[in-house]
């Protein structure tokens, strides 16, 4: 069919307005100041993908003084004109962008750098930022009150960092949705143990200090990155099955509990191996610091922290998170009770694993617990609100949502589930709409009302 003149003349003009909106989008721009996350508008950043964080820190405790040089190599998702970083308080002294010196301003925690030329989509650039000061932990509701981040102890630093707080020590694109790899250097003093994520790759003495190198060589979220500093008495060897583990336990704790964490870390580690799906890292192991004032533990990636408060059901929890959290991340914050109800639900399979109670009579416990006007039943399991995110709710009620899931799918579909939802999403992201389409997908069901009912409403839920 032939177009008319006119016909003809519509048609150029459509496409050269197409084409001046595709130059207009391919236009080099500054990268957004953050990823759109509704709980923190600001954390994250546009335009760029991190692919691997090479941390330099030097921490003397007698200071609390931290002096560090972070690289950062990243890939370009738009023309650059400008981005990004996330960094708290820590003074800057020279930021380098391929190794040319770049100007940068400082508005907040928001760091923005303006490189010598543009950096065009697709392309691979490093940024190298030095820095130091004193970091300061943050407090408030969030994390049950707690501080978090970079908290001194009498005889070093714990770090943990869930949810915002990486950036607290080094500068980064502090969110889980741009997950990186990791090489950490450690600089302290002689005598003191530094532990991170991964496997040990070197530790060497230079003068008075002890630098320690660890590699984490698959993709992690800022927010599980440690550098914990201080006394420890250390133990490797190997899982029952193979897989590698180190444990460092602050002296002053070794005696304080009958738990044995390096025992359970290796039982609980091979148990969570085949119901979860392969362990999804080189190294297993834990942390467990003088810190009681923390008041909790953190799933950091390969070696969960653990305060002063510890027990065998807590390491099952933070062991948990190496698959549901760690490997498989959630894309937004608010889809949270991905990680704290999955774990929360290990708990009660490893109570079943030990014949000490029944995932069901977990569930009942948990359900009969509170009455219908407790605040408990008052959370949006998913999307409970940033100040609330780490309530009770997440954590039991989203662990009551898989126990419901599996009783209304059967356990040969839900323990089908559960490893193919971790081998999907393995090193990646996901929310809670990824979830419900593949239990529907593996069970055969729908269940949007199961889901609904249980995580996206309030009020308690009739049996």
């Amino acid at each position: 069919m032939a177009l008319s003149r006119s016909a003809r003349s519509g048609v150029l003009a459509t496409a050269a307005a197409s084409l001046l909106v595709i130059a207009a989008s391919s236009a080099p721009s500054p990268g957004a100041p953050g990823i759109g996350d509704s709980y923190f508008p600001q954390l994250g950043n546009g335009g760029f993908d991190a692919r691997h964080y090479a941390l330099d820190v030097a921490y003397n405790p007698a200071t609390a003084r931290l002096d560090g040089r972070t690289t950062i190599t990243a890939r370009a998702t738009q023309s650059l004109t400008s981005f990004d970083l996330d960094l708290q308080k820590l003074e800057i002294t020279r930021v380098e962008v391929d190794g040319r010196q770049a100007r940068f301003t400082r508005e907040g925690d928001e760091i923005r750098i303006t490189p010598r030329g543009v950096l065009r989509k697709g392309r691979d650039f490093t940024v190298t930022v030095t820095y130091g000061g004193v970091p300061e932990p943050l407090g408030g509701p969030i994390v049950f009150g707690s501080n978090y981040g970079w908290m001194k102890t009498t005889d070093g630093v714990f770090v943990a960092c869930e949810p915002n707080a990486a950036s607290t020590w080094f500068p980064s694109s502090d969110h889980p949705a741009d997950k990186a790899t990791y090489d950490i250097r450690i600089t302290a003093p002689k005598g003191l143990t530094a532990v991170s994520n991964g496997r040990l790759v070197s530790t060497y003495d230079k003068g008075d200090k002890t630098v320690t190198h660890w590699r984490e060589s698959k993709p992690m979220a800022t927010y599980l990155a440690t550098a914990t500093i201080g006394k420890f008495d250390v133990r490797t060897g190997k899982t029952p099955s193979g897989i590698p583990i180190y444990v460092a336990i602050d002296p002053v704790l070794a005696n304080s509990n009958a738990v044995d964490v390096y025992a359970v870390t290796a039982e609980a580690t091979d148990y969570w191996s085949q119901v979860f799906g392969p362990y999804p890292f080189e190294e297993t192991g834990a942390i467990v610091d003088d810190m009681p004032e923390a008041g909790f533990s953190l799933e950091v990636q390969t070696k969960p922290a653990y305060s002063a408060v510890r027990s065998e059901s807590t390491i099952v929890h933070e062991l948990a998170h190496q698959w549901f959290g760690d490997s498989v991340s959630v894309e937004r914050w608010k889809d949270i009770w991905l990680n704290e109800g999955f774990a929360t639900y290990a708990q009660w399979l490893w109570a079943e694993h030990k014949g000490t109670r029944s995932a069901h009579d977990s569930f009942l416990a948990a359900y009969n617990a509170r009455p219908a006007d407790n605040a408990f039943w008052q959370i949006e399991v998913a999307d409970p609100q940033r100040d609330t995110m780490f309530s009770s709710a997440v954590y039991q009620r989203g662990a009551m949502t898989l126990q419901a899931l599996r009783e209304r799918i059967g356990d040969t579909a839900f323990f089908r589930l559960l490893p193919e939802w971790t081998r999907l999403h393995r090193y990646g992201n996901a929310n809670t709409g990824d979830f419900i389409r593949l239990a529907e997908k593996v069970s055969g069901q729908r269940l949007d009302d199961l889901f609904q009912k249980w995580v996206f409403t309030t009020g308690k839920p009739a049996l």
